[in-house]
């Protein structure tokens, strides 16, 4: 997945007055656990998600979540870099408008953005401060890609939804985050809205 172009959207990770960079201390894990994160990163390389970081400022560390299906979640703890990031007042959509936008509909089809936040890329000039710390000698890295975890990365996915389903929203489109619901009055009419 080539990502959205820079020019659409990226995320920046602008600091607030008065916070300098922190380095988590580091946490320890099982070898089980160390050898599925090692997994994860080498996929997360594959794919061009993150790089491999030197001389980091921002430091987080991971946190392992084990999924239902037993695969690993790697997720990354920025609580200190949240902290020093100002919020994001975009306006978000309101749940129960969606609800009722698409309730007198005859069909509608629910889409899920798959690995969507990683096709926002993060601003060149903040990258650094996504670098994380895995266990043992696997190494630290940082995002080149929105990962989840990062204060307003809701908003810039919505701002990018926004901007891309403009012309369509309230009429045959409803987005939140990554949701999306194509809605048609009629059945007929619901192959052409899709496409």
């Amino acid at each position: 997945m080539p990502g959205l172009p820079r020019s659409l959207v990226e995320h920046e990770l602008k600091i607030r007055e008065g916070f300098k960079p922190f380095q988590q201390p580091p946490r320890r894990f099982s070898t089980e656990v160390q050898l599925k994160v090692k997994e994860e990163i080498e996929r997360l390389l594959e794919a061009g998600f993150i790089l491999t970081a030197r001389y980091v400022e921002w430091l987080a560390n991971i946190v392992s979540v084990l999924k239902k299906t037993g695969a690993l979640r790697v997720c990354t703890d920025y609580k200190n870099l949240n902290l020093a990031t100002p919020k994001d007042e975009y306006p978000m959509p309101v749940s129960d408008l969606l609800v009722d936008g698409a309730a007198k509909h005859e069909l509608l089809s629910f889409m899920d953005g798959h690995a969507g936040y990683n096709q926002i890329f993060i601003a060149e000039e903040d990258v650094h401060k996504t670098a994380f710390r895995c266990p043992s000698a696997i190494g630290t890295y940082e995002w080149v890609v929105m990962p989840f975890g990062l204060k307003n990365a809701d908003a810039t996915y919505q701002r990018a939804m926004n901007l891309i389903f403009h012309d369509l929203i309230g009429r045959t489109v409803e987005v939140y985050i990554d949701d999306v619901v194509v809605k048609s009055p009629s059945k007929a009419d619901h192959v052409g809205h899709l496409r």
